[in-house]
């Protein structure tokens, strides 16, 4: 089965691991600090906070945001499950939004129609690596007083009119679990310009401590720590930041073979019948999914017919609103909820041969153009508009 997504890990990510194992100094430490460094280098952002996952580095931005009475924060329906729950955890409300169909990112146009006096962040999501509207979304919420801190898990690496992803906004928060452009094999990130967000992160982070073991070692009571507010268990440990580093090293190569594949699929699936497109910049992307909409009801069959000639296909993903833990929050999303029924995700990662490739447009090509959806004579080609 060729997977829909797979790590990329070589020799260095092994020494690297292997380099902190005999170290004997496994949680965060010195690693953790350098992988910090780096990632603020290579970003060029002030702060970065290492976490143990991108779910850990959202609840600690919701958390760090200065409470002032307000409940709500406006997010995307059409997110991975995490994201919401980082809300709650935080102990704010979600109020879901509609996506856009060309992008799947945030409708900037049902934002400004959500706004409103309880409204304290907006949460857009840089859907598979794809930037969001952020100019339009900050100043939608200037007049409000309101955060805007990015969902960034699908788009480390990223840009956005020319800066870096991570650069705008309160805070943005980025994924290194198996999945993801980089790889810590678990880990996520907090980045922020903000001195006073970022130290109520780092409080956080460690359960309110102030100093963490390792930044107290050397000190003439190492084992004296003071709790100074209350806190969670979220760090990033050192062999997750080692790997972490041993992957940074090897960002161009991973994001040249995404933006390669994905042209590939563009430029091979562009024109098949029941199919509408979706919007890729790859200049200023580095893509995490590769999401394939197709129409007439036959997203369900193109993936069990995929399965079945060893192709594993996702689906990115089962709106929140319609999960029953949401259910309180639950609205009308038509837009979303169609997208849900037609969006299908095929593999996507750097160790997929050319071959493989080939295999999977030959078998997505197959199926698309001998479908015969019901009520349909013939296939008409959709694929021009969105």
């Amino acid at each position: 089965m060729i997977p829909v997504s797979r790590p990329d890990f070589g020799p260095n990510e092994s020494a690297a691991a292997q380099t902190v194992l005999e170290s004997q100094w496994v949680g965060m430490g010195p690693q953790t600090e350098r992988f910090e460094t780096a990632l603020a280098g290579y970003l060029g952002v002030r702060h970065v906070v290492a976490t143990s996952s991108c779910t850990a580095a959202l609840h600690l931005a919701m958390a760090s945001l200065e409470y002032d009475g307000r409940s709500e924060i406006i997010v995307p329906s059409l997110t991975f499950a995490a994201t919401i729950q980082a809300i709650l955890m935080a102990g704010y409300k979600p109020v879901f939004a509609e996506v856009e169909p060309e992008t799947l990112c945030l409708d900037c146009d049902n934002v400004a129609e959500l706004l409103g006096p309880q409204t304290r962040a907006i949460l857009p999501v840089h859907f598979a690596g794809q930037p969001c509207d952020m100019e339009r979304l900050e100043q939608l919420a200037k007049p409000f007083a309101v955060d805007v801190v990015a969902d960034a898990a699908h788009a480390f690496g990223s840009t956005y009119h020319g800066a870096a992803i991570g650069r705008q906004g309160a805070a943005t928060c980025f994924s290194f679990s198996s999945n993801k452009n980089i790889s810590c094999a678990e880990g996520g990130a907090l980045v922020t310009e903000s001195d006073a967000l970022a130290g109520r992160s780092r409080q956080l982070r460690f359960l309110g401590i102030s100093q963490h073991t390792w930044a107290r070692r050397n000190q003439e009571r190492p084992w004296h720590y003071a709790v100074v507010g209350t806190g969670f268990r979220c760090h990033m440990s050192d062999i997750n930041a080692a790997i972490g580093l041993a992957q940074l090293h090897r960002l161009n190569e991973f994001a040249s073979r995404r933006r390669e594949i994905a042209a590939t699929y563009d430029a091979a699936l562009r024109e098949l019948p029941w199919t509408l497109p979706i919007r890729r910049e790859l200049a200023q992307t580095i893509p995490n999914l590769y999401v394939l909409r197709v129409t007439h009801g036959l997203r369900d069959a193109l993936h069990a017919a995929m399965r079945a000639v060893g192709v594993e296909c996702g689906v990115h993903y089962v709106p929140n609103h319609q999960q029953p833990a949401f259910s309180s929050f639950r609205r009308s999303l038509p837009v979303t909820e169609q997208l849900a029924a037609e969006i299908i995700s095929l593999p996507l990662h750097t160790r997929l041969s050319q071959a493989q490739v080939d295999h999977i447009i030959a078998e997505v090509s197959r199926f698309l153009k001998h479908a015969k959806p019901a009520g349909e004579t013939q296939p008409q080609m959709v694929y021009a508009t969105a």
